[in-house]
């Protein structure tokens, strides 16, 4: 005789998954950095709740440690979820609750439910649910980043193509046989890629008229005052 719960294993493995991911990704790494620092991180440079502002605003090594919460609090969900679903604790049919842990934990940390939905860009946090999903593509993703943001030091430009590139990434590693990317997984990497591009828009416009504010380190900045 089955009972509720295994009658209904799968949706409530569904509601389990996409609340529980939010609610990690709605964790606010930035602006509570900010507030132990005794400022409201919205308040200052580009108003953004993420690592580049963080790095701006309070330094280095927070920025640091901001970009690190925002890359696990996506990360450890995905990672989690999908080990329940090996387990079959989790009951996943149709191969999708890792994509759908995914997804959410960005939305959590774009609308977080903590600051009334108005939250970050995502990209640190997409960063880590790729990891937990496709290493490859997030390691083609990070030289896609570093070289772009090197080249010209702009966060928003590496960003952007390194997010967009994803399905890329992804479906060039499973031609190689490096990694294996179903077809949940290649839509996720193209809704990433699409929600990069969308709240980027502002910044695309600055690049375009050529306003966007570069990152460059403490010591250029100063020595530029100096000329």
């Amino acid at each position: 005789m089955t009972t509720f719960v295994e009658n209904n294993l799968p949706a409530l493995s569904v509601a389990a998954t996409l609340i529980l991911s939010y609610l990690a990704g709605s964790i606010p790494s930035g602006f509570l950095i900010g507030k132990s620092k005794g400022i409201d991180i919205r308040e200052h440079g580009s108003g953004n709740i993420g690592a580049t502002n963080v790095t701006r605003i309070v330094g280095k090594w927070w920025g640091k440690l901001c970009f690190l919460c925002d890359f696990l609090k996506s990360a450890v969900p995905v990672a989690l979820v999908a080990f329940l679903c090996r387990k079959e604790i989790f009951a996943d049919p149709w191969g999708l609750l890792p994509s759908l842990a995914a997804f959410s934990a960005v939305a959590g940390h774009i609308f977080p439910v903590w600051l009334k939905f108005k939250g970050g860009k995502g990209i640190s946090t997409a960063a880590g649910a790729v990891l937990a999903l496709n290493p490859p593509a997030l390691l083609a993703a990070g030289i896609v980043w570093a070289a772009l943001f090197f080249a010209f030091r702009y966060v928003s430009l590496a960003s952007i193509f390194a997010a967009a590139g994803l399905p890329f990434f992804a479906w060039g590693a499973a031609k190689l046989g490096l990694w294996n990317c179903t077809n949940v997984e290649l839509g996720l990497f193209i809704l990433l890629g699409v929600l990069a591009i969308v709240k980027h828009i502002s910044n695309i416009k600055r690049l375009l008229n050529g306003t966007e504010s570069r990152f460059v380190k403490k010591k250029e900045e100063t020595a530029g005052e100096e000329k």
